[in-house]
């Protein structure tokens, strides 16, 4: 099909990121918003806009009935879901094709295959790629989970089959454990994604969390981007990512790559996806899922491999074969160049258990300079509400090596000021200075060895000067304006010394 306008399923960052490759590709796209979203920048930034609904999700971005009438109303021929919402929901996919719009994505049979996490690993092991040991259908009962644990050898996970994240996921190291912990696994999974059942894997000692890029087109053409390293996280949500991994050679790459590219193939998948493996310390790897849509962290793979991941999407939705192209007797890879990090930056409190917070984005000033990326969805004047994932931009460093890109970004992270309410920035700060995080020496457990050195409360007598720096050029910028947004409201009244103070995670400043 020949697309000529798209609809752009979504919000935030990755809708003003889907939106500008529209344009790149000279198509014109369509956003949808939420009452609260109405002055969101991808709003303001698309060729026509669809108020879709209140507030709450289920009401506006979870509503496939108004997502495709928006599109049909429009005139478009396509459909980007973007990450999150309904990109991994079968039913949307199914859904467009009934409507006579292209899913910019994988085909429904593919969603749905490796969204059943068990169906997934039964794909994976008749295609030889490893799987963490465990069950290839879901339990019965805690007497069945109990069962396979001792096979398997303490500790286990007990995992929900129709999603990730770390939703209806419990650890489990004895027997006296499983009840309770079947029972919270099953609430949380049957609550997140509306189906209980369970299954119980192998859990394996201080691995890392390695991804492959793939990219698949209509011509049965599957190439592997190489990885990325996510291993530092949070109850299972990545905060940093980087590509390439240190723990990963030039021969470890190449068995992922074939691994990734034959994992696409055992489903007949089409478009950009990412297959997810557990390393460990002594170079094994295990399959752990696979996500079928665009990740938040595709950027990263962009810098290093300079592959547009979007727009190559929207190509191969339309048919055309993907502008990617490998030597022969690369094993369907490419190589990389250089070194990229990504920091998630989030309206979260990170010295208050990353509480999500919320209120005005009074001012913000992005970094620029050599090697930075910045892909944000707000803008000064926006309110960050509890309605929706905390993510606020992504902030890119890249250099010739892992040394150039992690000074890039603390340099990047220094000079961003986001005032009006806490975010991850400091975190992310402290751990470019972590000595465990500059070795390479990290795994999916850092946070938890790290978590008292890079959490601690702000403190040291460079702090008060850092405020009353920022403090004072905040004044002199905002001073004779407003900074709230087009329906007339203005900046709150707090002084910069106490927004600043905020920004920085400091208790006494009030």
């Amino acid at each position: 099909m020949s697309l000529k306008r798209v609809l752009v399923a979504n919000r935030g960052e990755i809708a003003v990121r889907i939106i500008r490759a529209c344009h790149e590709e000279g198509l014109a796209a369509v956003a949808v918003y939420s009452e609260p979203d109405r002055l969101a920048p991808h709003v303001r930034d698309a060729d026509a806009a669809v108020l879709i609904g209140p507030a709450p999700s289920a009401d506006s971005y979870l509503n496939i009935h108004k997502l495709i009438a928006a599109a049909k109303d429009t005139g478009c021929q396509a459909v980007h879901p973007g990450y999150g919402f309904l990109s991994e929901r079968a039913a949307f996919a199914e859904a467009c094709k009934d409507a006579g719009l292209t899913f910019v994505g994988p085909p429904a049979a593919a969603i749905k295959a490796m969204g059943d996490k068990t169906e997934a690993r039964r794909r994976m092991q008749a295609a030889g790629v490893p799987v963490v040991p465990g069950t290839t259908t879901p339990l019965r009962d805690p007497v069945e989970a109990r069962t396979e644990a001792k096979r398997l050898g303490y500790p286990v996970l007990l995992k929900a089959a129709a999603g990730g994240g770390g939703k209806g996921m419990r650890l489990v190291a004895n027997d006296r454990e499983v009840e309770a912990a079947f029972a919270a696994a099953r609430r949380e999974a049957q609550k997140a994604f509306g189906d209980g059942a369970v299954y119980v894997e192998k859990y394996l000692e201080r691995p890392r969390h390695i991804e492959i890029q793939i990219l698949a087109d209509h011509r049965g053409r599957v190439v592997a981007l190489g990885e990325r390293e996510c291993s530092i996280q949070r109850r299972h949500q990545k905060l940093i990512e980087e590509s390439p991994s240190v723990a990963v050679s030039p021969a470890l790459r190449r068995r992922l790559s074939e691994a990734a590219t034959a994992a696409a193939g055992a489903v007949g998948y089409v478009s950009a996806g990412t297959i997810e493996f557990l390393l460990t310390p002594g170079g094994e790897f295990y399959f752990l899922e696979m996500n079928t849509r665009i990740q938040v962290e595709h950027p990263v793979t962009e810098l290093v491999y300079g592959v547009d991941l979007v727009r190559e999407q929207l190509r191969i939705a339309g048919g055309q074969a993907m502008r990617v192209h490998v030597a022969a007797g690369s094993g369907g890879q490419l190589h990389p160049r250089g070194h990229a990090i990504e920091c998630r930056i989030t309206a979260e409190d990170p010295f208050n258990d990353f509480l999500p917070a919320t209120g005005v984005l009074e001012y913000l000033r992005v970094p620029s300079g050599p090697g930075i990326r910045w892909d944000g969805g707000v803008e000064a004047g926006n309110d960050v509400t509890l309605f929706y994932d905390p993510l606020l931009a992504k902030l890119l460093a890249w250099g010739e090596t892992r040394e150039v890109a992690i000074q890039r970004m603390r340099r990047a992270l220094s000079e961003l000021v986001i005032v009006g309410l806490p975010t991850s920035q400091p975190f992310h700060l402290r751990v470019m200075d972590d000595a465990e995080f500059l070795k390479g020496d990290i795994d999916i457990g850092y946070l938890e060895r790290a978590g008292g050195r890079v959490l601690a409360a702000p403190s040291g007598p460079g702090l008060e000067r850092a405020v009353a720096v920022a403090a004072a050029i905040l004044a002199d910028e905002q001073k004779g304006r407003t900074v709230g947004p087009s329906d007339g409201r203005t900046a709150r009244s707090a002084s910069p010394w106490v927004l600043e103070g905020r920004r920085l995670g400091l208790r006494d400043v009030e």
